[in-house]
């Protein structure tokens, strides 16, 4: 099978997917997967999705595991997760050419013979073992014996993911970021495939040549690692600028009693609107002076729309913003996760001239349409290698 035909429907083609409970980062990658191999089949642990399915889905074979029929399996599937790594290596895939996995947690750890081709496009090695074990027994809430059995499993986890993460014979990284946490928990290297953003349609929001309104905004989900209430903060320490704040979560009585606080000068420069849908979060995207991103993300789509709509970004420089943020052109980073770092920042920022071309350009880095050629493109060329050591290992025998 040539180059040119890898997306040829003579290949059979499976993609292995985590979950399929809501339409999230991930399932957007997966849409686009289906886009580039409308012929695959769908493995995943469980199908929470009832009909009519997501767009993307219809007509589809949807395989799942045995935790779709165990008590409660679709809806509390976390509490399986020790049983994910058996669950995942029962699939049989020994009728495919090419095997996909879409991976945060266990879809890597497919069992492929040697006449298939896995590529597993890697979101993070799997957090529930590894950085958010804490949050991971948290949210299940056990009792002190539970607990400890809970610890145990994870840490055969965490074993399974550094034997499961040499099943692929390449890995895509989702960032330069998660490349070096790939490098640091199996030791292997990583292609990048940034995850694809919806460009041509934040787009549409981007007016040239309109000033900016005088405000700033920051927006999330209400969650502690994202700082919204840091941000806050900063600006209402600083008086005279205004910060729109859009999001919801378990953070926000939080937020709210902390604006509570404030005096009645400081409470003019905090607006919290909760959640608002995307047609309004890009309109205000639009006429904001900057989005201020606190967060320290693996990806971070949010920075890439604001630029999409022609809006610098304020961001904490760690993690992926610094990969998809243009330092001192399309925005610049603060370095310490302090009231301080983000005001210094801010003076710095309004000492400048901001070119909101350049901001939209660079978004277009991230588009779908970048996303699918670039993994196409890479996925044709490690096909194109596996054929011919394929090729090369039957001349010898």
């Amino acid at each position: 099978m040539s180059r040119r035909d890898v997306t040829s429907t003579e290949l059979n083609v499976a993609i292995v997917h985590d979950w399929l409970v809501a339409w999230s980062g991930a399932e957007k990658v997966l849409e686009q997967m289906l886009t580039i191999w409308p012929h695959a089949e769908v493995f995943t642990m469980v199908n929470s999705f009832e009909s009519p399915l997501p767009s993307a889905l219809n007509g589809k074979t949807i395989h799942t595991s045995f935790i779709q029929k165990m008590p409660f399996g679709k809806k509390c599937y976390r509490h399986y997760l020790p049983l994910m790594p058996f669950a995942v290596e029962q699939f049989d895939l020994s009728k495919f050419d090419l095997v996909i996995s879409s991976s945060h947690a266990v879809a890597k750890g497919v069992i492929t013979g040697p006449d298939t081709l896995h590529l597993s496009y890697c979101y993070s090695p799997m957090r529930y073992a590894w950085d958010l074990q804490g949050e991971y027994l948290a949210q299940s809430k056990p009792n002190v014996l539970s607990e400890w059995l809970m610890r145990y499993s994870l840490h055969r986890l965490r074993k399974w993911d550094v034997q499961s993460g040499l099943r692929p014979d390449h890995i895509i990284a989702i960032s330069k970021y998660i490349g070096r946490r790939i490098h640091k928990c199996y030791r292997r290297r990583s292609k990048v495939v940034y995850p694809p953003v919806s460009t041509h349609i934040v787009n549409q929001y981007f007016v040239p040549f309109v000033d900016k309104e005088d405000y700033y905004v920051a927006a999330s989900r209400l969650v502690p690692y994202k700082r919204i209430p840091l941000i806050a903060d900063a600006l209402a320490k600083m008086g005279g600028r205004k910060l729109i704040i859009i999001g919801e979560g378990p953070e926000r009585a939080r937020l709210e009693k902390q604006i509570d606080r404030l005096t009645s000068k400081e409470k003019e420069c905090i607006c919290y609107l909760g959640f608002q849908d995307d047609d309004a979060l890009y309109q205000y995207l639009a006429k904001a002076r900057a989005l201020i991103f606190a967060a320290e993300e693996d990806f971070g789509i949010l920075p890439i729309e604001a630029q999409s709509v022609g809006t610098p970004v304020i961001a904490f420089g760690r993690g992926a913003v610094t990969e998809t943020i243009i330092d001192g052109e399309t925005g610049l980073f603060f370095n310490e996760s302090s009231v301080k770092s983000i005001i210094d920042a801010i003076n710095v920022f309004e000492s400048r001239d901001w070119s909101s071309d350049a901001c939209a350009n660079n978004a277009e880095r991230f588009s779908v349409k970048a996303f699918n050629d670039d993994l196409l493109g890479y996925v044709s060329d490690c096909w194109e290698e596996f054929e011919k050591n394929r090729i090369l290992n039957v001349c010898r025998t």
